[in-house]
């Protein structure tokens, strides 16, 4: 191999390992099969999302995650593997990732590093169901509001009888 291939698969290398310092999660995929509108679409999805997603040879992944809380995923990395790093959303690539396998009908999960635990094809697609966190705060705010807004609606309606009560006196 010549020192410039070298120096090539050297820079690729760092580049996976600059994406995955400090990752909260990456998420390999089997893409086979998705058409290149399919493929972009699932691209502009991720990004909106701030999560990469990039086609790498198995090879140089393989030699990126060694040393590092994703080198489990090696043991998956055969075959066409793409992988989606998030830095701010642990759950994202997963969920992301489950939305274009549900629209296409295509790819299909490997495994996954998830805040530092691995998990199988089985143990990603239980995590890709996890609402995000925008979802679980706005879950949340509505549970609350409902006995709240029960409670103004009641004082309102006691506030509204009364005039009524003093009026007939």
């Amino acid at each position: 191999m010549s020192e410039e291939a070298k120096k090539q698969k050297q820079i690729v290398i760092d580049e996976i390992r600059e994406k995955l310092d400090g990752a909260q999660s990456a998420v390999i995929i089997d893409y086979m099969g998705t058409t290149v509108a399919e493929a972009d679409a699932m691209r502009k999805m991720m990004r909106e999302a701030d999560v990469d997603y990039t086609v790498y040879k198995n090879t140089l992944m393989k030699r990126a995650v060694e040393g590092t809380d994703f080198e489990k995923l090696a043991e998956v990395m055969q075959g066409p593997s793409a992988i989606a790093i998030s830095k701010t959303d642990a759950t994202a690539p997963a969920r992301i990732l489950k939305k274009a396998i549900d629209d296409f009908k295509k790819m299909e999960f490997k495994a996954g590093v998830v805040e530092g635990t691995f998990y199988d094809k089985e143990g990603i697609e239980q995590i890709a169901s996890i609402p995000s966190r925008e979802e679980l705060i706005a879950k949340f705010m509505g549970s609350i509001q409902s006995p709240v807004g029960k409670f103004v609606r009641t004082l309102a309606a006691i506030a509204d009888a009364k005039p009524a009560e003093a009026d007939a006196e």
